[in-house]
C-alpha cells in the first residue's frame, strides 16, 4: 500500500506541479550529470595532453568508441525512458517493469557483445577510426580498457535514462556523478603519479563506469525506483523489444552518427597533421561541455512531457516545450559569447601548442555563433522521442551529423581546405535547426486539433488542453 501510495503522488507530481518549477528541479540534477560527463571527459583530454599531440589526438580517435558505446546505451534508455513515462503517466507499472527489465538485459547482451569484438580487432578498428601511425599506439591503448567497460557502460546509461523518465532524476545524479568525480581524481595519479600514460586514464574511466553502475543497479534493487529489474520482468514479445528500439533509434542515429561524423572529422583533419587532429578533438570535448547544461536541461523536460502526455495533459506539454526553448536559446546566447571572446584562451588551457590554438579557435568561434540555434533542435529532438513520434524523431536525429554534416564533410575541404573542416559542424548547424521548424509548425496545431481547440484547464479527471 505504500508503495501505491508513492506511487501516486509521483503522479500528481508530475501531473499538477507548475512546469518551470517542476521542469527546473527534475533539470538541475540532469544538469549536473550531463556538467560531471563533459568535465571528466574533458579532464581525460586535460591530462593526456601532457603527454604530447599524438596522445591528444588519440582520445578524439577513441571518443567515437564511446560515441558507439553510448548510442546503444541511450538507444534502449531512452527508447525505455519514453515508454516507462508514458506506461507510469497511464499508472500501468506491470508495463513499465517490463519495458524497464527487458531494455536492461538487452544492453547486457549488446555490451558483451561489442567488447569481444573491439578486443579482437582493436588495431584495425583504430586505423579504421582515423588513427595516424603515430597516434595508434597511444589509441589502442586507451581504447582496450573502454572496450572492457563496454557492457556496464550501457546497462548504465539505460538504469540512468529509466531513473529520470520515473522523475527521479537525484538518483540518477548520484550514480553518475560520482563516477565522474571519481573519474576526474584518479586520472593525475594513474596517468603520472603510477606513470601508466594514456592507459591510465581509460583505467580511471573504466573504475568510475563501474563505480556508477554499481550505484545505480543499487537504486532498483535496494526498492528506491518506481520500477523494477528483474529476469521475471523481461517481455519475450519481439514487439516489446521492437518498440524499445523503435522509440530510442532517434538516440541511436544521433549517437552512432556523432561516431560517424566523429571518424570523418578526423579523416579529413589528418591531412592536415596531427595539430588539426588534436585541436578539432579538443573543439569537440568542449562544445559538448556548453552543451551539456542543454541536454540535461532537455533530459529533465522529456519525462514531464513523457508522463503529461500519457495523462492526456497536453497543454502541459506545450507550455514545458516552449518553457525549454526560450530558456535554452538564452542562455546558450550568453554562454556561446563568452566562449567566442575567450576561444583561444580555452584551447590554449588544453593543448598549448600554436598550430593547436590557431586551428581549434577557428573551429570553436564558428561553432559559438550557432549555438544559440541548438535549442530548437535538441529540444524538438526531446519532444518527438519523448512522446513516441519516433519517425519524425529520427529524422531530425539524422540531419544535423548526418543528412547534412557527412555530405559537407566532404564537400567543404575540397573548395576550402582546412577551413572547410572547421565550418562543417556550423553549417549543418544551421540547415538542421531550419528543418526543425515545419515539425514544429505541424505537431502543435495536431495538438490544439486534438484539444478542440480549447485552451480552457481541463477539469478534475480530464484531458487538459
Amino acid at each position: 500500500m505504500a508503495r501505491t501510495a508513492a506511487e501516486q503522488r509521483q503522479f500528481q507530481r508530475m501531473t499538477e506541479t507548475p512546469i518551470p518549477r517542476l521542469v527546473i528541479s527534475l533539470a538541475i540534477p540532469t544538469i549536473f550529470s550531463m556538467l560531471i560527463s563533459a568535465v571528466y571527459n574533458m579532464a581525460d583530454t586535460f591530462f593526456v595532453a601532457k603527454l604530447g599531440t599524438s596522445a591528444t589526438g588519440a582520445v578524439g580517435i577513441v571518443f567515437a568508441i564511446m560515441a558507439i558505446i553510448q548510442s546503444i546505451g541511450f538507444t534502449l534508455g531512452m527508447g525505455s525512458g519514453s515508454l516507462v513515462s508514458r506506461a507510469l503517466g497511464r499508472q500501468d507499472k506491470p508495463a513499465a517493469d517490463a519495458f524497464a527489465s527487458t531494455a536492461f538485459f538487452m544492453a547486457a547482451a549488446a555490451g558483451i557483445l561489442l567488447a569481444v569484438s573491439g578486443l579482437v580487432f582493436n588495431a584495425p578498428l583504430m586505423r579504421l577510426l582515423g588513427a595516424t601511425p603515430t597516434i595508434l599506439p597511444f589509441a589502442s591503448a586507451y581504447a582496450r580498457y573502454i572496450f572492457f567497460g563496454a557492457a556496464t557502460m550501457c546497462c548504465s546509461f539505460v538504469m540512468n535514462n529509466i531513473l529520470r523518465a520515473e522523475g527521479k532524476a537525484v538518483l540518477s545524479m548520484v550514480g553518475l556523478g560520482l563516477g565522474g568525480l571519481l573519474n576526474i581524481a584518479l586520472d593525475p595519479i594513474f596517468i603520472f603519479v603510477l606513470r601508466w600514460g594514456i592507459s591510465g586514464a581509460a583505467i580511471a574511466t573504466l573504475l568510475s563506469q563501474c563505480v556508477s553502475f554499481g550505484i545505480l543497479l543499487f537504486c532498483f534493487l535496494s526498492g528506491r525506483s518506481i520500477t523494477r529489474l528483474s529476469f521475471r520482468h523481461i517481455s519475450w514479445h519481439w514487439t516489446t523489444q521492437l518498440d524499445i528500439i523503435k522509440t530510442g533509434l532517434p538516440s541511436f542515429c544521433r549517437q552512432s552518427l556523432a561516431s560517424v561524423a566523429t571518424v570523418a572529422l578526423n579523416v579529413n583533419a589528418a591531412v592536415y597533421g596531427d595539430a588539426a587532429v588534436a585541436a578539432m578533438s579538443i573543439v569537440g570535448r568542449i562544445f559538448f561541455l556548453l552543451l551539456s547544461v542543454l541536454l540535461g536541461f532537455g533530459q529533465g523536460f522529456q519525462p514531464v512531457v513523457g508522463y503529461n502526455y500519457g495523462a492526456k495533459r497536453y497543454e502541459r506539454v506545450k507550455e514545458a516545450y516552449f518553457f525549454c526553448l526560450k530558456t535554452g536559446t538564452v542562455g546558450l546566447l550568453l554562454g556561446g559569447s563568452v566562449a567566442f571572446l575567450f576561444a583561444p584562451e580555452i584551447i590554449a588551457f588544453f593543448r598549448n601548442d600554436e598550430a593547436v590554438v590557431a586551428i581549434g579557435a577557428f573551429a570553436f568561434r564558428a561553432q559559438c555563433l550557432v549555438l544559440p540555434l541548438q535549442p530548437l533542435v535538441v529540444i524538438t529532438n526531446m519532444l518527438f522521442q519523448s512522446l513516441g513520434k519516433s519517425a519524425s524523431a529520427t529524422f531530425l536525429s539524422l540531419c544535423r551529423q548526418g543528412i547534412f554534416f557527412l555530405p559537407l564533410i566532404v564537400i567543404l575541404p575540397h573548395f576550402f581546405q582546412l577551413t572547410g573542416v572547421q565550418i562543417t559542424q556550423t553549417c549543418a548547424d544551421i540547415l538542421s535547426a531550419g528543418c526543425c521548424l515545419p515539425f514544429v509548425f505541424l505537431f502543435f496545431r495536431e495538438l490544439k486539433a486534438r484539444c478542440g481547440g480549447n485552451p480552457a484547464p481541463a477539469a478534475a479527471g480530464e484531458a487538459e488542453c
